[in-house]
């Protein structure tokens, strides 16, 4: 992959936080509006200078659906380059359980939550319908099993 020279100094990338969370077979998603098209994505968000990558996580998916979670295990670190805008994405994805319903989503960007089974996304997905193609491979890595301890990563 080039770079370009100018970019070097200044590239960041973005770095967002999302979170699975199961319950009865199915999965807490949000639907939100970009670009005039709603898409569903996982409970996920940037994280906010100064914040901890678990607190945004936990942040995120209570703005984003009204649910207060407990985080308990960590599938990976995604990466999206988009290549239209140069755009870098790293995504912190947790699995997560459900503890207590607050209010709905208090976060003006999100149109729904919803409760949605691994085959209701997949199908968003052949539909054009997901945020990105991160949402489905989170979902197929943690269908698949993968799953790490929290305490992978370090936080000072």
């Amino acid at each position: 992959m080039t770079q370009n020279p100018a970019l070097k100094d200044r590239w960041h990338p973005n770095v967002t936080v999302a979170t699975i969370v199961e319950r009865d077979n199915h999965f807490l998603m949000v639907e939100e509006l970009i670009d005039g098209k709603a898409v569903f994505n996982q409970p996920a968000g940037h994280v906010e200078p100064g914040e901890r990558i678990f607190d945004a996580a936990l942040r995120e998916t209570l703005e984003e659906t009204g649910w207060e979670v407990t985080l308990d295990k960590f599938l990976g670190i995604y990466v999206l380059h988009l290549a239209d805008s140069g755009s870098v994405y790293h995504r912190y994805c947790f699995s997560a359980a459900a503890r207590v319903q607050h209010s709905g989503p208090q976060d003006s960007d999100i149109l729904a939550a919803h409760w949605m089974t691994a085959s209701d996304i997949l199908d968003a997905e052949q539909q054009g319908r997901l945020r990105s193609q991160l949402v489905s491979q989170c979902l197929r890595d943690y269908q698949s099993g993968r799953r790490f301890p929290l305490d992978l990563i370090f936080e000072s």
